[in-house]
């Protein structure tokens, strides 16, 4: 699965895109404490952050990951 981070949440990640391994019955929650591991800050970047699943918003963090191929990680954003 290709993880892409946007904004913020690529600065916590150090990087704009991962490719990580996951099974189908794997939920978001888990792929997204992966993604954390031991790093505090992104995983309050992750927190905080909304979540698409091969481009449909991620309501549930509990649901399974399936045969998404991509999640993005969109962060909090300001501006007007």
């Amino acid at each position: 699965m290709d993880v892409r981070f946007f904004a913020g949440a690529a600065e916590a990640a150090g990087a704009t895109l991962r490719t990580i391994d996951v099974e189908p019955t794997q939920t978001v929650a888990d792929v997204v404490d992966s993604l954390a591991g031991n790093d505090d800050h992104l995983a309050r970047v992750l927190e905080v952050s909304s979540l698409l699943l091969d481009g449909a918003r991620v309501d549930d963090r509990g649901s399974a990951v399936g045969d998404a191929a991509q999640l993005d990680v969109l962060p909090p954003f300001a501006g007007g």
